[in-house]
């Protein structure tokens, strides 16, 4: 897991223990002075937040448990794990630039690549200049590496 990654997990566990599970908490005794409990869609509602929130925190404790971070400034060379990539579509011509990290904190919409996604794997040991392919959902891609920064 890289630097940022696990900060941001960190905080999303601070936030989760100090703001959500007192907020649920909160909600749960309110509900609970309604009355019968039986038929309380607010109580049944608070209950299943609750469960959330006490799962994601279990989770995000776990991950953090296990996490090997990786300091990605100190890395150069080929692609490996925590590198920023720009790519350029072969067909397109079209720039992209992602950074390869690990499971827990993808998210591609923000150009955080998996580590187990195929693009990531076929970007794996490549050096700027190189030709990818990669087989995807929507058939084969080809990309060329520009550049590779770690940061």
């Amino acid at each position: 897991m890289t630097r940022a990654g696990h900060t941001a997990l960190d905080q999303e566990l601070k936030t989760l223990k100090t703001v959500e599970r007192p907020a649920v908490i909160k909600a749960i005794a309110e509900a609970r002075e309604h009355g019968d409990l039986s038929e309380n869609a607010e109580y049944h509602a608070a209950r299943e937040k609750q469960s959330f929130v006490e799962g994601r925190i279990k989770e995000i404790e776990a991950m953090l448990s296990r996490a090997d971070v990786i300091d990605t400034a100190k890395l150069s060379g080929a692609i490996k794990f925590g590198a920023t990539v720009t790519l350029v579509d072969e067909d397109s011509d079209e720039e992209k630039t992602y950074q390869i990290v690990g499971e827990a904190e993808a998210d591609i919409e923000r150009g955080l690549l998996n580590i187990k996604s195929p693009l990531a794997r076929a970007l794996i040991g490549k050096d700027e200049g190189d030709s990818v392919e990669v087989r995807t959902p929507g058939g084969d891609k080809s990309y060329e590496v520009l550049t590779i920064r770690y940061v």
